[in-house]
């Protein structure tokens, strides 16, 4: 089940305003992420989901390497995070069929109206493979968000049947359709239209 897209930036300010001219609705902070040196915007796109908008933190004590933003030098979408409700139980499951999602590791940030967010999370990568998120007893950030609703997800691939056995030994679902290179679309249909996140350039 989707979570979230994380659309990375190193332009956190001017991607906010770039998603909010194609959506017609402006994104909300997030917060901080001290260990990381980032800070995010969200948008809900439904489903009690959220589009992620994250870049370098203007107050980091860091630099940010996390989602690629050592490199990047614009927006992408550059992975997701599937929800799980029992994320030890997930991880033990996907290592029983082959596929390592990494150990869970604790999170959290205080949101702009000072309420403290907790979750654990599989190690997040870049690319088209989930990492796994588990909220556990905070409330899911999604539900007081604004809202652009996700009409399109799927994954690129030059190779589709390998990346749909490692989405199935997740327990995910995600369309792979077959192009000449790996990454991720989404269409969101905003108040002036549908537009796309994708990754890459």
């Amino acid at each position: 089940m989707l979570d979230h897209l994380v659309l990375a930036t190193p332009d956190l300010a001017g991607t906010v305003d770039l998603v909010h001219l194609l959506s017609g609705v402006r994104p909300v902070p997030g917060g901080r992420h001290e260990a990381w040196g980032t800070a995010n915007y969200l948008l809900g796109v439904g489903e009690q989901a959220y589009l992620e908008i994250i870049g370098p933190d203007p107050d980091r004590v860091v630099e940010p390497t996390v989602f690629g933003l050592g490199t990047l030098t614009g927006p992408s979408l550059m992975t997701w995070a599937a929800r799980a409700t029992d994320i030890d139980a997930s991880v033990a499951a996907a290592r029983a069929r082959g596929v390592d999602p990494g150990t869970p590791q604790a999170m959290g940030r205080v949101a702009t109206d000072g309420r403290r967010l907790s979750w654990r999370l599989t190690p997040p990568g870049t690319g088209v493979v989930p990492f796994l998120i588990d909220w556990g007893d905070t409330a899911h950030p999604a539900g007081n968000l604004p809202v652009a609703p996700l009409v399109e997800l799927h994954a690129m691939s030059p190779d589709p049947e390998p990346l749909r056995t490692t989405l199935a030994a997740l327990d995910v679902t995600l369309p792979v359709r077959p192009a000449n290179r790996v990454g991720l679309r989404s269409v969101i249909h905003g108040l002036n239209g549908e537009f796309e996140l994708i990754t890459g350039p």
